[in-house]
């Protein structure tokens, strides 16, 4: 037999500010046997619950596709490694290393002790940046 669950009771739930399956307690129940809202214990933050059993695995082809909207506006599907090979291919710059120190603008293309070969591909704010690699999109910290 199941334990009972409702308000105040602790659940697993995945938190989408940690970006993990944490212990969450329920704040809001949407029916007797389902929990609508929860509050991460390690952020605190309140969010809807998230049963991380239910989360689909994510295939390798599934992982390494990113939707990206061409010139025109409409969407195209390709593979992160193709848009990385586009974009290396366009690229007239040499490689700069990455430091968390240095500074970077859209379009450098960089060398990163561990994820390899990246071109810079948004300014996210004053210290973050968004970096193309060959097998995903990651964001990482610049001018510390």
């Amino acid at each position: 037999m199941s334990a009972a669950i409702g308000v105040g009771k602790e659940i697993l739930s995945n938190c989408s500010k940690c970006k993990l399956i944490l212990a969450h307690i329920i704040v809001t129940m949407k029916s007797l046997t389902s929990p609508d809202k929860v509050m991460c214990k390690t952020c605190k933050s309140t969010q809807s619950f998230k049963d991380p059993s239910a989360k689909k695995k994510k295939t390798s082809v599934a992982k390494v596709i990113k939707t990206a909207r061409s010139s025109s506006g409409k969407k195209s599907t390709e593979t992160v490694g193709e848009m990385w090979t586009k974009a290396l291919n366009k690229a007239s710059q040499e490689f700069k290393d990455y430091t968390i120190k240095g500074s970077f603008q859209m379009g450098d293309v960089i060398n990163h002790p561990t994820f390899g070969q990246g071109i810079v591909e948004k300014l996210i704010d004053d210290n973050k940046i968004e970096v193309l690699f060959q097998d995903d999109f990651r964001t990482l910290m610049h001018k510390k």
